[in-house]
């Protein structure tokens, strides 16, 4: 995967994008950042296919000051059918992922997003299940194995990713 999502403030996307294209600079991770004003996050995207697990695992997280999180995502799923969204989401994840350990379905913290928020707290249930069905995650929140990320930007637009706990 050569995405990394990081969360921040909504109307701190630029500072965030300049800061983790810097601080990926200079470990030769090279990419660049799409943002969107107010939208609470960015999507740093690499130029090469394994390079955002790469930076996610050699920068420290605490020498980022505008992430309130970050994890690896692949493509952007768009278009999910309103009458099965779970299928396309398990079958991202199936290969890329397996046992993780939680689930966390997310979006970023803005107004705009309190709507699609209600939707991701009915979703996660039934997603949950789906994932551990395919062996995706465990079948008990395990704390040593990597989070699985589904981020809504929109609804039936996600990424999906991981975050793999040091």
């Amino acid at each position: 995967m050569n995405k990394v999502v990081l969360l921040c403030r909504p109307g701190f996307e630029k500072e965030c994008a300049a800061e983790i294209t810097d601080k990926a600079g200079k470990r030769e991770i090279f990419g660049f950042a799409r943002v969107k004003e107010n939208t609470g996050y960015v999507i740093y995207e690499c130029y090469q296919p394994e390079d955002g697990e790469k930076l996610i695992s050699e920068l420290p997280f605490s020498s980022l000051i505008f992430a309130r999180q970050w994890f690896v995502v692949g493509e952007l799923l768009q278009h999910l059918p309103p009458e099965d969204r779970i299928t396309p989401i398990v079958g991202m994840l199936q290969g890329v992922v397996e046992k993780g350990g939680e689930l966390r379905v997310e979006v970023a913290d803005t107004n705009e997003s309190k709507e699609l928020m209600k939707f991701c707290r009915k979703f996660t249930v039934p997603l949950r299940a789906a994932l551990r069905d395919a062996g995706v995650l465990t079948h008990y929140e395990t704390p040593k194995r990597p989070v699985v990320h589904v981020f809504f930007i929109a609804p039936g637009c996600c990424y999906t990713g991981l975050f793999a706990r040091t």
